[in-house]
């Protein structure tokens, strides 16, 4: 193994695609003459973590902390030096890991929200792209407003929530690159033309935004720190 390029654990699964996006990003933006100069990943991709809809949306089911911590410790034994997760909503659940091991947890949500106050400044509004379990959960609120960033929410929550579904079942069609479009306008009329693409299924169409909108792909901001951790460079 590259002694530079450090093992990064993926706590993956949600959903399956979005975890293989991630890792095509990864490889994508390195540099590499040969496989050892690529990141080492162990990833877990658990389809069986409960519905984290179910358990914040819907208010039933299983609670997923306790596998999402589960799957840290098995990471964590596999000699990984950094977590990842690929999944805004379950951030929720970032306590019940960061509980479970003492390996650094690379927070996709906090450098999201840095992301976004580089772009906009203090006082800024910024628009969420993602599952309406982010406003239930507060997700993004309160790393914002430590930012002091005001976070903003389309109108239409149903629709984002039916777009993460088809986009599970069936991968991203002409309708859900139409209906992000949509409530990405909804947030730019509202004073947000800053944007987070804030769901990973979304990141698969992250380009489907209004126009003159500054969108920010939170997935992306996760690879930063991925590539930070496993090679010790400044993000």
């Amino acid at each position: 193994m590259n002694p530079e390029r450090r093992p990064i654990g993926i706590i993956g699964g949600m959903g399956p695609e979005a975890t293989i996006l991630l890792m095509q990003r990864i490889v994508a933006a390195v540099d590499a003459g040969d496989d050892s100069d690529h990141i080492p990943l162990v990833v877990d991709q658990n389809t069986q973590i409960p519905s984290r809809i179910a358990h914040l949306i819907e208010g039933e089911g299983i609670d997923p902390g306790p596998v999402l911590a589960d799957m840290a410790k098995r990471l964590g034994a596999s000699g990984v030096t950094a977590l990842a997760m690929p999944c805004n909503t379950a951030h929720h659940y970032a306590p019940a890991i960061r509980g479970a091991t003492d390996l650094p947890f690379l927070d996709m949500v906090a450098a999201a929200c840095d992301a976004a106050l580089a772009a906009v400044g203090p006082d800024g509004k910024i628009g969420i792209l993602g599952s309406p379990a982010l406003q239930l959960a507060g997700v993004y609120d309160a790393a914002l407003s430590a930012r002091g960033l005001t976070a903003v929410y389309p109108k239409d929550p149903d629709a984002l929530l039916a777009a993460i579904r088809a986009i599970k079942a069936k991968g991203p069609s002409d309708a859900e690159r139409q209906m992000l479009i949509s409530a990405s306008q909804d947030l730019k009329e509202r004073g947000a033309s800053v944007q987070l693409v804030a769901c990973t299924e979304f990141s698969m169409i992250a380009d489907a935004v209004a126009d003159n909108v500054h969108a920010i792909d939170t997935l992306d901001c996760l690879i930063t720190e991925i590539l930070s951790a496993a090679t010790g460079a400044e993000p």
